[in-house]
């Protein structure tokens, strides 16, 4: 299977990752929405062996959100770009809108739902979780809404 390619906005960051993925999620975190400035933000994991920059490694600004986790950034257009935590040591977060290829699975859940913002609703059946470890929330309503 080729690499997935992505890069930031002014393209002076550029990556690939090789599949398969760990995991796609929706994340709802309240540091997740306001570092990408939306009501959620979709992620790939996948192991830190699996992703490489291939262009741009000057650019890259880190931030670091809380202790032992790292936001990834470009310092010339803004495009936050990964995350990687303690908490998931090897294994490095993409955010998928700078992805250019497709990916191998969809979204399979909505994690941090429990920090949701308020205004925002989902129902695309995609099990709900809060933080890690807390399990499964309520059930999502199956109906896909037209908002």
């Amino acid at each position: 299977m080729n690499p997935v390619r992505g890069s930031c906005l002014c393209e002076g960051i550029r990556f690939e990752l090789r599949m398969p993925s760990k995991w796609v999620a929706h994340c709802h975190c309240s540091l997740c929405r306001r570092a990408h400035g939306a009501p959620f933000v979709t992620w790939v994991g996948v192991k830190a062996d699996q992703f490489r920059i291939t262009a741009g490694t000057e650019l890259i600004g880190t931030y670091h959100s809380t202790p032992g986790a790292s936001r990834r950034f470009c310092k010339t257009c803004g495009s936050p770009l990964f995350f990687e935590s303690q908490n998931w040591p090897d294994e490095v977060h993409i955010a998928v809108a700078h992805l250019k290829d497709p990916l191998d699975k969809a979204p399979q859940a909505h994690v941090h739902y429990d920090s949701k913002a308020d205004w925002i609703v989902v129902k695309d059946g995609l099990p709900l979780h809060g933080a890690p470890g807390t399990g499964p929330l309520l059930p999502n309503n199956t109906q896909k809404s037209d908002n």
